[in-house]
């Protein structure tokens, strides 16, 4: 006997499958949401010289496309045609280039950077007493011009000096043990994480060989597995999410740079101390948006006031004209709108993305939150255009309610009339008593 089977009966199996797997998946990860994140990040560990490849090829394609449109094709396709043997010869050429050329930045940025900046530590090592004794030089001459202010200090030096003492002796000799293994561990999980991104490197090479033939393979299951219209769309989100990453990210990490350059340009000619040190950390903590310049002032100036607390308010205008000039001229030209996010969302997302996962989440947070910004506009956009109404936000700003297909405005006038009215009478009992 044949049994036949109705695809109907089928699909409501599968549903049903996918419901009962999706409710022990969801009380999985309620009730036993740490043993999930803890498969989750060993198998991230296990992964994490694939990611470094993927992640480093991403970020090096860019380079790659430049080399072979700008260089190694017009001068190729004056001695043959560009046939298959001959891309892949642009491909190899234009890959060893990229290598050598990242390669030989990072190698000459740190044979400057290093000795320079080992040079700074050892002095503010040796500087330290003095700088202790500037410092109460200082605060000496401060407190004999401000009495009130240095009575005030006393009492609270007075009252935490002891709870000082305490927490020092009790806490921070105790654990000096515990620290010394934390840092050794630390050591050794940079050393692996180096040993990663040699092997990630070479993952790279591999992935910018193949890029066409994984880009390929990924729009053929797209296709396969989607209607047309909707591979047609998820292909072009995908490449909204590429373009607004590698723009964000690319252009950050350029304008951070020339950032760096202009304050040890400004620093050197204030004549500030440790000008090469804390334009590094102001170009670093730059790459954070809007809260990184001031993680990278807050301990810069701090130093400098070590030194000379003169210096540290010249240093602390001229940190806010040069975020100024970033903000306003530096960081457009360069991003443009890359993001499209108003100040608050770039707030928001970094805020939300930071205390998710830290530093990390507040590099990659705002293109990534302006990733599902403009997927939700998209989406209210299509559904709106659906309807028939207007897209645009400024529509609805003094609007009403909607007849049919018009907008109806606020009557401010009456709006006006009634603020009138009640401030009227408000006179006239004002004037009765």
């Amino acid at each position: 006997m044949k049994i036949k089977f109705e695809k109907k009966y089928i699909m409501i199996g599968i549903i049903a499958f996918l419901v009962i797997a999706a409710s022990i998946c969801f009380y999985y990860l309620v009730f036993h949401g740490d043993r999930f994140s803890a498969k989750i990040k060993t198998l991230i560990v296990i992964a994490s010289p694939i990611l470094y490849g993927i992640i480093l090829a991403y970020l090096l394609t860019p380079i790659v496309n430049n080399i072979e449109s700008y260089l190694l094709v017009p001068l190729f396709s004056r001695f043959s045609d560009i046939n298959e043997r001959v891309k892949k010869v642009m491909r190899f050429v234009s890959v060893a280039m990229t290598i050598i050329l990242v390669v030989l930045l990072i190698n000459g940025f740190f044979s400057i950077l290093i000795p320079n900046l080992l040079s700074s530590i050892r002095s503010i090592s040796n500087q330290f007493p003095n700088y202790v004794e500037n410092l109460i030089h200082f605060t000496d001459r401060y407190f004999e011009n401000n009495p009130d202010i240095e009575k005030i200090f006393v009492q609270v030096l007075d009252t935490y000096s002891e709870q000082l003492n305490n927490f020092i002796n009790n806490n921070v000799i105790t654990r000096l043990e515990s620290l010394v293994k934390t840092l050794s561990l630390s050591m050794i999980g940079v050393l692996k994480s180096l040993w990663n991104f040699i092997i990630g490197l070479v993952i790279s090479i591999y992935v910018l060989f193949s890029k066409e033939t994984f880009s390929g393979q990924a729009k053929k299951i797209m296709y396969a597995f989607f209607q047309t219209r909707t591979a047609n769309g998820l292909i072009r989100d995908f490449r909204f999410v590429s373009d607004t990453f590698i723009g964000f990210i690319s252009g950050k990490i350029i304008d951070s740079f020339i950032i760096g350059i202009i304050c040890f340009a400004g620093t050197s000619l204030l004549k500030m101390p440790y000008a090469l040190l804390i334009s590094v950390i102001v170009g670093i903590t730059n790459i954070i948006p809007f809260f990184g310049p001031y993680l990278g002032a807050i301990p810069s100036a701090i130093l400098i006031f070590m030194v000379d607390p003169i210096k540290c308010i010249y240093f602390i205008i001229f940190i806010l004209i040069l975020q100024q000039v970033d903000g306003n001229v530096i960081g457009p030209k360069i991003l443009g709108e890359s993001t499209g996010l108003s100040g608050f969302w770039v707030i928001f997302s970094i805020t939300l993305f930071g205390g998710i996962m830290g530093i990390p989440g507040m590099i990659i947070g705002v293109p990534f939150f302006a990733v599902l910004y403009a997927m939700a506009k998209r989406i209210i956009t299509r559904h709106l255009t659906q309807k028939g109404l207007s897209a645009a936000t400024k529509d609805y700003m003094d609007l009403e309610y909607i007849k049919g297909y018009e907008f109806v405005p606020k009557d401010n006038s009456v709006r006006k009339k009634f603020f009138k009215i009640s401030f009227g009478k408000k006179e006239k009992k004002e004037e009765e008593q």
